[in-house]
């Protein structure tokens, strides 16, 4: 169904850990003026000009954050470098770096790393950011990816999750829970596979959502956007791990409560078609699914006739005391606590 039918290989070994990386990154170009040495000494040297550096990591594991029989390593690539871009988004930076790191089995051979690196390549060419630096060692239980991401703002716009105040508004970009009904409908095709291997199966009905779950994109525009109209977010976050997560984590650091209103929630018209079919409610699929990496942010009320009709950008719910707690307001307008259920990777299993 998934499987990648070249059998040309090449083995690792043939190029030795210094050889690899020259390999693979020897089409990479160099974008950023503060990108002083990239790869081929023992460190990268940026010089960020007098703004403040960000800085993030993500570490991807085989079986816990992709499974390989749906995910191509062409969009793994591409996708692990948007889970860090998107966090350096969510601070209102400028992504200027990356590096990245692999461990890989010996089940891999040449052909498919330069498969993994052509998504990299891809990521860092669209969001203009440089290649500096990373690692490859061998590892005895599957692939692995670390990737780590650099930035930077000015100091007096950068944003950080502690500023929202009482009246704010909370404010999303794009819609919600597509990612997680995307990954619903692979796992249900890889078991049709495997109890038919002949089976071919029709993704054009699910097409949008299975794309934001292989090939997600970090909001860079919604950061230009603000920037353009003049809105400066007093806290933000991106939605990796579900929206009311998300809204805990804001509101935690920012000693606050919130109301967020259900029926303000963007949900795209495929995600709640697919829902229904597989008996699940959106509104539980958007606030609890994860891997959307949207921006959460909030805005003074008086910057709300600069969002107002925006397509990009939807008002959700606003800021209130911290002792009113955080409240869903429904669509039959009963008041219930939002409760984080999103990812845990370190949940025990069931």
């Amino acid at each position: 169904m998934f499987e990648n039918k070249d059998e040309s290989r090449t083995s690792l070994g043939e190029l030795g850990e210094f050889g690899l990386i020259n390999h693979l990154t020897q089409t990479f170009k160099i974008k950023q003026s503060s990108t002083v040495t990239a790869i081929g000494d023992d460190a990268a040297v940026i010089d960020p000009d007098g703004k403040q550096l960000v800085v993030t990591t993500d570490l991807l594991v085989e079986g816990v954050h992709f499974d390989l029989s749906f995910m191509p390593l062409k969009h793994l690539g591409y996708k692990a470098v948007m889970v860090n871009l998107s966090d350096v988004y969510a601070m209102n930076a400028e992504a200027t770096q990356i590096t990245v790191s692999i461990a890989v089995s010996n089940r891999f051979p040449l052909e498919a790393l330069e498969e993994l690196y052509a998504g990299i390549e891809l990521a860092c060419s669209i969001y203009n950011v440089d290649l500096i630096g990373g690692d490859t060692t061998s590892s005895t239980t599957g692939l692995l990816i670390s990737v780590t991401a650099l930035g930077q703002a000015e100091p007096a716009t950068l944003v950080k999750r502690d500023g929202a105040k009482d009246g704010d508004l909370l404010v999303v970009s794009g819609d919600l829970g597509a990612s997680y009904m995307g990954l619903q409908v692979l796992e249900r095709e890889k078991q049709v596979y495997k109890v038919n291997p002949n089976a071919q199966p029709d993704l054009e009905p699910y097409a949008y959502l299975v794309e934001r779950q292989l090939k997600p994109e970090a909001r860079k525009d919604v950061v230009e956007l603000l920037k353009k109209i003049e809105v400066q977010p007093t806290a933000m976050i991106d939605i990796s791990d579900g929206l009311s997560s998300e809204i805990i984590h804001l509101c935690k650091s920012s000693k606050t409560g919130v109301r967020l209103y259900e029926e303000k929630i963007p949900l795209d018209p495929q995600l709640i078609q697919v829902c229904e079919e597989f008996e699940l409610d959106s509104t539980t699929v958007a606030l609890s699914g994860g891997e959307d990496y949207e921006l959460l942010f909030t805005i003074k009320q008086e910057d709300y006739e600069k969002i107002k009709g925006n397509p990009h950008l939807t008002v959700i719910g606003h800021i209130t005391p911290e002792n009113d707690g955080l409240n869903l307001i429904t669509r039959a307008n009963t008041s219930i606590p939002i409760v984080a259920r999103g990812w845990n990777a370190l949940k025990d299993e069931e």
